[in-house]
């Protein structure tokens, strides 16, 4: 393989277009947010202590995968953020939860998984900021976040387990 420092940006943009056509034969999106998803879908399905999880339909809002047993989950995948993408608020439901679960997947630079953490509904409520532009919910990633959350990972996962 070439060095890419040698490469020109048009070269390195032609490059990441081969990449994102052939990730997207194999199913999978280049957009962080669905690596995340399909990262912590297939950390599931390899833990028997966890509930097996099978994508939501597309376009479910504010869920992203179903375990057998119906519960719903928001997957938020932060890899340099400093904030989850946003949880719309639904005017008509607002007592009611939204989602059984969210888990937060921090990715490396790599896209290799480095932590999987779950809060359920009433955590996601406490720890929960508004974000007054979106008019949503978001979550930080903060000490205070990560520490309230259930980390799923066990502490022997390293870079050369990673799922993808």
């Amino acid at each position: 393989m070439k060095d890419l420092r040698e490469l020109g940006v048009q070269e390195l943009l032609d490059l990441r277009a081969e990449i994102e056509k052939e990730l997207a034969s194999r199913g999978l999106s280049s957009a962080v947010g669905d690596i995340g998803e399909r990262l912590a879908i297939e950390y599931f399905a390899k833990r028997p202590d966890l509930p097996v999880l099978v994508p939501a339909p597309r376009g479910t809002k504010n869920i992203d995968a179903l375990s057998r047993r119906g519960e719903r989950y928001s997957i938020k995948t932060l890899q340099r953020a400093r904030k989850t993408g946003t949880i719309y608020p639904d005017p008509e439901e607002n007592c009611h939860p939204m989602f059984e679960y969210m888990l937060i997947v921090l990715l490396s630079n790599r896209y290799e998984l480095q932590k999987l953490y779950r809060l359920s509904w009433d955590q996601f409520v406490q720890l929960r900021s508004w974000d007054r532009r979106m008019h949503a919910w978001y979550v930080a990633r903060s000490g205070r976040v990560l520490d309230a959350a259930e980390d799923l990972t066990p502490l022997h996962l390293s870079c050369s387990d990673s799922i993808v």
